[in-house]
């Protein structure tokens, strides 16, 4: 996983550098100059204009100036604060007009020539990746020791391009976010025993409600193939004829009170895909929630029902909640904030439980503040029903065994990987799971040791 630290957490970090600031800006500025050199594919003859600031992002620009001369790079500095309206032609411009600590709008020089950002393009926002005035689009930025969040967040994915961390010899090792990656997922989910049956990674689905029916088998197929060993359905008021064939159908009440009498049996429950508005479900969402004795998800309407009311919030097991921003705003009376990064952290506080919060860029966030960011996916999973599938999916890696942080973070990053498996375009939250098992095997998720599926 990739550190990730606020801009108010990197200056603490460079305060903290044993290192003189000129070697460490020596060492930023080198960072820059090669990424010129591979970005321009070479070196003598080429042109390029480094729109340097007053502070240290400008002093990294102008020692890349310097690494680029020595090249045979034809190299124009250009004061930011004193900078025409119009930039000098040329074959790359390096933004080391502001990093980090821009605190107001930021309105550049306008360029056609295309652009290399050190640390952020500047007129981010390096905390929650809003724009501050018209920044310059970067083909590929160069941030150091550590992302930043506002590169992963609101405007700064379409902003910074391609994001190389250059490492400069600073201590990144207390930072409690982390960006993951494919490479990560095999160690976030544990592989199943040697000696495993059925019932060591038991998932208990309850979801479903009249015309509902299909939010409650997309969350069950989802929990199959990634890896639950059994599955079981439960439709408040009945199970319906169209259940998988591999699901094993328990019927319960609209109160759920038939859950808690056998839930002991499962490592892990599922509850809220496509469950209903029912004042008696929601009732007994709340009651089930509470005194669970195994890992709950909550998701969907099960999300609604812990809206208000009197509950302590001091539950028994593990609970893992996994809100859109409406759902957010339910549960909280207001929408995310920009630092999205806070507002899960928050949610996560107040709540005593894990935050899966989803987005473009989704954010998970348990109580003691760590936080793990997902970039994998695109807009084809902004469709009915995907979010049913990721529920199936974290309830199956809890039932697995995994952190619940860490089982969400896994789960939305395969939910990720399962959009770019698919076409690019007609994607149904039905043709997820059916790409399940191949995400999996790619991402070296294997349920039984030196096996894969």
């Amino acid at each position: 996983m990739i550190p990730v630290v606020t801009p108010a957490e990197m200056a603490e970090i460079d305060a903290a550098s044993p290192e003189a600031v000129d070697v460490l800006v020596g060492r930023a500025g080198a960072a820059v100059a090669r990424a010129v050199l591979e970005e321009l594919g070479g070196g003598y003859g080429r042109r390029v204009v480094v729109l340097a600031g007053p502070g240290s992002n400008g002093a990294d620009g102008r020692v890349a100036a310097e690494r680029l001369e020595q090249r045979g790079v034809r190299t124009i500095v250009v004061d930011a604060l004193d900078a025409p309206e119009r930039l000098p032609p040329a074959d790359l411009v390096v933004d080391a007009a502001f990093g980090t600590g821009l605190r107001h709008p930021f309105e550049p020089p306008r360029t056609s020539s295309p652009v290399l950002a050190v640390d952020l393009p500047s007129g981010l926002d390096g905390l929650t990746g809003v724009a501050m005035g018209a920044p310059m689009g970067a083909v590929r930025t160069v941030t150091f020791a550590a992302l930043k969040p506002g590169l992963l967040l609101g405007e700064g994915p379409g902003l910074a391009g391609r994001v190389e961390v250059a490492d400069i010899g600073l201590d990144v090792s207390g930072a409690g976010a982390f960006l993951v990656e494919d490479s990560d997922i095999s160690g976030l989910v544990p592989m199943r025993r040697p000696d495993a049956h059925k019932w060591h990674s038991a998932c208990w689905v309850v979801a479903g409600s009249p015309g509902m029916e299909g939010a409650a088998h997309l969350a069950a197929a989802a929990a199959q193939r990634a890896g639950a060993g059994y599955v079981r359905l439960s439709v408040p008021g009945g199970v319906d004829a169209g259940t998988p064939v591999e699901v094993v159908g328990h019927p319960v009440d609209v109160g759920l009170a038939e859950v808690s009498g056998d839930l002991d049996r499962f490592a892990s429950l599922v509850v809220g895909p496509g469950l209903g508005t029912d004042g008696d479900t929601w009732s007994g969402v709340r009651r089930l929630v509470a005194s669970s004795t195994v890992p709950v998800v909550v998701d969907g309407d099960a999300l609604n029902a812990l809206v208000g009311g009197d509950q302590e919030r001091r539950w028994v097991a593990p609970v893992v909640l996994t809100p859109h921003d409406g759902e957010y705003e339910r549960l909280t009376g207001s929408r995310p904030e920009p630092d999205r990064i806070g507002a899960a952290r928050a949610l996560a506080r107040s709540f005593d439980a894990v935050v899966l919060l989803k987005g473009p860029t989704t954010v998970v966030a348990a109580p003691d503040g760590r936080v793990r960011l997902v970039t994998a996916g695109d807009s084809r999973l902004a469709t009915a029903g995907t979010g049913d599938v990721l529920a199936g999916i974290l309830g199956a890696f809890v039932a697995r065994g995994a952190d619940p942080l860490d089982a969400a973070a896994a789960a939305a990053h395969v939910h990720g990987r399962l959009a770019t498996a698919c076409p690019e375009t007609g994607l149904v939250a039905g043709d997820l799971a059916t790409h399940l098992v191949e995400v999996l095997v790619g991402l070296k998720v294997d349920p039984l040791e030196g096996a894969s599926f």
